[in-house]
C-alpha cells in the first residue's frame, strides 16, 4: 500500500469534509431564522444534489483519463470560490433573488463534493493492497462522516460565534492551506487509465454495479427524506431547540454512524467468523426497515415522540452506518482496477440522485404530514433498498475479501 498518497488524500477529504458538514448546517440555520420555509430550504439544497448526479459521471471519466489527484485539487478549489461568493449574499435581497443565487452557489459547492468525494475513495482502490481493502475504505467512509458530523457543530459554533460570513470566510483558508499542501505533495498520478476511455463509457455495463446503485439511490434517499430538513425544522420549531442543540444532535448522529461505519469490519467478524458480505447487505437492509417503521409508529400515534426521535434515530444511525459501509466495500470489489474511477463515478452519481430525490422530498413531506411523513417516506424507501440488495449477485472470487482476514490484516 501507498500510505503516503492514502495519507494525503484523506487528509483532503477530512478538511473538505468538516467545511461541508459546516456549510450544509449554515445555510440550513441561516435562512431558517430569515423565515424560509421549509421547502424554500429544501430547495436550496437541490442544486447541491442535482450536481452530485452529473459530477459523479463526468468526474470519474475525467479522473480515469487525467488522474483523482488532480480532480481532488479542482474539488477543493471549487469549494473555496463557493463559499467566499456566499458571502456577498444580502438579507436585504429580494427572496427570489436570495434563493437563486445561494441555489447557485450550492451547485458549485455541490460538484466540488463530488469531485472531492469521487477522488479520495477512487483513489483507494489503487493506493489500498487487496488484503487492506475493506479495512481502508472502512476507515476513509468512517472518518469522513464522523468529521462531516463534527462540521455540523462546527457550523452551528461559528454562526453563533462570528456570524454567517466570518464563518464562510474562516473555512476557505482553511481550505486554501489544504488546497497548497496537495499541489506541493501529492505529485504524481493517481487512478489514471491506461486506456482513454470514451465518454459513452460513463454509463456502467456491470450489472453488479447497476443493482448496487439502484440500492445506493433508495438508501441514501432514505436518509435524507429526514434528515436534510424534516427533523432539523421539526426540532427547531416543534420541539424548541436551540440552534445549538440542533446542530449539535445532528453533530454527534452523524459522528456515531461514522465511528460505526470504521469498525464494521470489526463488527461482522467479531469471533473471527468469515462474512459474505453480499448477505450481510441484505440482513442490514432488512433490519435498518424495521428500524425504520418502529420510529414512524411512535411518531404517528405521539408515543414518547422525543425519546423515539433521539433513541430511534440513534439505532437508524447503526443499521444505516453497517449498509453504506458494506456498499463502498462492494462497489470496490466490483470494479475492475482499470475502471474504478468509472465504476465508483457511476455509483455515486446514483447515491447523488437518491440524496437529491430524498431532499426534495423531506421539504414536500414535511409540510404534507409533518415528521410522521417524512418517518414513513424513509421506510418505503429502506424497504425498496432490501429488495434491490437481495438481487446482487456474489462478489467475484478473484477479489473476495473475507472481512475476517481484513480484520486479521490490523
Amino acid at each position: 500500500m501507498n500510505l503516503r498518497n492514502y495519507i494525503l488524500v484523506t487528509a483532503g477529504y477530512w478538511v473538505f469534509t468538516i467545511t461541508d458538514g459546516a456549510l450544509r448546517m449554515l445555510v440550513l440555520l441561516h435562512f431558517n431564522e430569515l423565515g424560509y420555509s421549509p421547502v424554500s430550504i429544501a430547495f436550496l439544497f437541490l442544486a447541491y444534489e442535482f450536481m452530485g448526479i452529473l459530477t459523479n459521471l463526468l468526474g470519474g471519466w475525467v479522473g480515469s483519463r487525467r488522474g483523482l489527484n488532480r480532480t481532488l485539487i479542482a474539488g477543493l478549489g471549487l469549494q473555496i470560490i463557493a463559499l467566499i461568493a456566499l458571502t456577498f449574499e444580502s438579507p436585504s435581497w429580494q427572496k427570489w433573488l436570495s434563493v437563486s443565487f445561494v441555489m447557485a452557489m450550492q451547485a458549485l459547492s455541490g460538484v466540488a463534493k463530488d469531485l472531492t468525494k469521487m477522488s479520495s475513495k477512487s483513489a483507494v482502490k489503487t493506493v489500498a493492497g487487496d488484503g487492506s481493502l475493506f479495512r481502508m475504505v472502512a476507515i476513509l467512509t468512517g472518518s469522513k462522516n464522523a468529521l462531516k458530523g463534527v462540521g455540523f457543530f462546527v457550523g452551528a459554533a461559528l454562526l453563533s460565534g462570528i456570524g454567517y460570513d466570518g464563518a464562510l470566510w474562516s473555512m476557505s483558508g482553511a481550505l486554501a492551506v489544504t488546497v497548497i499542501a496537495l499541489l506541493v505533495f501529492l505529485n504524481e498520478d493517481i487512478g489514471k487509465s491506461k486506456k482513454k476511455a470514451p465518454l459513452r463509457s460513463v454509463l456502467s455495463k456491470s450489472s453488479a454495479i447497476n443493482r448496487l446503485s439502484i440500492a445506493r439511490f433508495f438508501l441514501f434517499g432514505s436518509r435524507d427524506i429526514w434528515f436534510v430538513v424534516a427533523l432539523p425544522v421539526f426540532l427547531s420549531d416543534e420541539l424548541g431547540w436551540s440552534e445549538r442543540g440542533v446542530g449539535g444532535f445532528l453533530a454527534l448522529w452523524v459522528i456515531g454512524y461514522g465511528i460505526v461505519q470504521s469498525t464494521a469490519p470489526k463488527m461482522l467478524a467479531r469471533g473471527g467468523r468469515h462474512v459474505d458480505e453480499v448477505n450481510a447487505t441484505r440482513q442490514w437492509a432488512l433490519i435498518l426497515g424495521l428500524v425504520s417503521g418502529a420510529i414512524a409508529s411512535l411518531v404517528a400515534f405521539d408515543i414518547a415522540i422525543e425519546w423515539a426521535i433521539v433513541g430511534g434515530l440513534v439505532v437508524f444511525g447503526i443499521a444505516f452506518a453497517m449498509n453504506s459501509s458494506l456498499h463502498s466495500y462492494l462497489v470496490l470489489a466490483f470494479s475492475d482496477d482499470d475502471s474504478v474511477a468509472l465504476d465508483v463515478g457511476f455509483y455515486y452519481s446514483a447515491n447523488a440522485a437518491g440524496r437529491f430525490v430524498g431532499t426534495l422530498l423531506s421539504g414536500l413531506l414535511y409540510l404534507w404530514g409533518d415528521l410522521a411523513a417524512a418517518l414513513w417516506g424513509s421506510t418505503i424507501f429502506v424497504l425498496i433498498t432490501w429488495i434491490c440488495a437481495r438481487r446482487l449477485p456474489s462478489v467475484p472470487d478473484t477479489v473476495s475479501i473475507s472481512i475476517a482476514d481484513v480484520e486479521g490484516s490490523d
